[in-house]
């Protein structure tokens, strides 16, 4: 990027310090899942409620974290969230029961949740150029992709030297960092509007989204036809009717609808969704499996995942390139077939396989998660005006981030309902197999009468 500016560079720094913490929580946390259960007693639903209480808050507070960026200025959220964000990293490493760390990492969702869409709404004013553009979002993702490669090793290590509240307390230092690098950021001019908020369709969402997992989570305990699971499959309807009904009808929406008439921008939210569920799924499984079936220790965990995220890091730097080599379309659908194929070859985890041909099966699955992040950003924000920005890097993220909680809701309800593990283990890979080819399809369709040129 040799024409970019002295400041361009300054906000990359510090943005992509936003993303990588915000990354690194997703995947650092699943190599703590053992000493976790040790230490605070928790069964695998509770184990459910560390991962997802972080992901279901950051999906669900995603759009008004873009609202806000559009109505109060991205740099002010992104400093705002990153503060919050170092905050609760503090409360989750302090934690002394399972209902504080779930209320901390709750805490932590938020921050991410103004942090990630004040990122990208800062990259997109500051690089008006497509070009230019893809290349800052392709290495922004990167970042993030290095801190999924890290994460699990790095996690590892931490847990291995001081314990498992070290992976929570290690943010703190990386956000102030993010602090200082964003003081440097020179004053963008701002596409902040006089647009109330849209506190309606912001409570429905939240209703919505986390009456649907709480009863993912907890229908598997409590039974299908519990009164309480009931009644949550009766509140996430109506919630879900109700947003959708508010979001069509009121004039200044959270959300707006006619969006999702653009194939350029629905069909990349789509699949984001369901690579999040898959991807994220798939570590929530594979951390079970290694530590309890292998009992092998977090650092060995940390290890055996680490050729998984290094292609996932060698697939988000990869993206730009690919994608002006082959176009997006193209790309990710390939990737959709990746993702089937990777999957396939985990079948032989119910055989109780060598650890080398679980091997195997990674580079396909991390170079698909890795090229679909970037290549799919890069789409939806060439697909809408700048004053949209916030608003679309909301929903791109939330969609990605709603996958990561049904994912590990729907991965880990089917290991704890089918017995034995290894059962649950085939239909939860071919739950996954079916959607990467659904994605596939969906993208195809959506858009093979006019492929996206970004």
């Amino acid at each position: 990027m040799n024409s970019t500016s002295s400041a361009q560079k300054w906000l990359l720094a510090a943005t992509s310090i936003s993303y990588v913490i915000v990354i690194l929580d997703t995947s650092i946390v699943n190599v703590a899942l053992a000493p976790l259960a040790a230490t605070l007693h928790s069964t695998i639903t509770g184990l459910q409620w560390v991962v997802s209480a972080y992901t279901v808050t950051f999906a669900s507070l995603l759009l008004s974290g873009g609202a806000l960026c559009d109505k109060l200025g991205a740099k002010n959220v992104y400093l705002t969230g990153l503060l919050l964000f170092a905050l609760a990293s503090a409360g989750c490493g302090f934690s002394s029961t399972l209902f504080a760390l779930v209320f901390s990492r709750i805490v932590q969702g938020i921050g991410a949740a103004l942090l990630v869409p004040a990122s990208l709404a800062l990259i997109n004013s500051a690089f008006p150029e497509s070009h230019q553009r893809a290349k800052a979002i392709s290495l922004w993702a990167g970042c993030g992709g290095t801190a999924m490669a890290a994460g699990p090793l790095f996690g590892g290590l931490l847990i291995q030297l001081f314990g498992w509240r070290s992976i929570f307390l290690v943010n703190v230092p990386i956000a102030l960092l993010g602090v200082v690098l964003a003081a440097r950021i020179p004053a963008i001019k701002s596409t902040a509007n006089r647009r109330p908020m849209d506190f309606a369709g912001q409570l429905l969402a939240i209703i919505a989204l986390g009456s649907s997992i709480a009863v993912l989570i907890e229908g598997v305990h409590r039974g299908w036809r519990d009164p309480w699971i009931c009644g949550g499959v009766t509140v996430a309807v109506i919630a879900w009717g109700l947003f959708i009904f508010t979001e069509r009808t009121i004039n200044q929406p959270m959300l707006p609808m006619k969006l999702f008439r653009l194939a350029d921008f629905s069909a990349p939210v789509a699949v984001s969704l369901i690579s999040g569920l898959v991807f994220y799924g798939l570590f929530f499984l594979l951390s079970l499996y290694f530590e309890t079936v292998r009992g092998w220790s977090s650092l060995d965990t940390g290890l055996a995942f680490l050729p998984l995220t290094v292609l996932v890091t060698l697939g988000s730097f990869s993206a730009g390139i690919l994608n002006r080599r082959f176009g997006a379309f193209w790309l990710i659908a390939g990737c959709c077939g990746l993702y089937a194929a990777g999957f396939a070859g985990l079948m032989i985890l119910r055989e109780n396989a060598p650890y080398w041909r679980i091997a195997l099966c990674f580079p396909a699955l991390g170079l698909a998660a890795g090229i679909i992040t970037p290549v799919a950003t890069t789409v939806v924000m060439g697909s809408i005006a700048k004053e949209q920005a916030g608003i679309a890097a909301g929903v791109l993220n939330a969609s990605r981030q709603t996958g990561s909680a049904l994912g590990v809701a729907l991965f880990g309800g089917l290991l704890s309902a089918v017995e034995p593990l290894a059962a649950g283990i085939y239909f939860a890979v071919c739950l996954a197999i079916a959607l990467s080819l659904l994605a596939g399809l969906l993208w195809i369709t959506a858009l093979s009468r006019n492929p996206p040129r970004l």
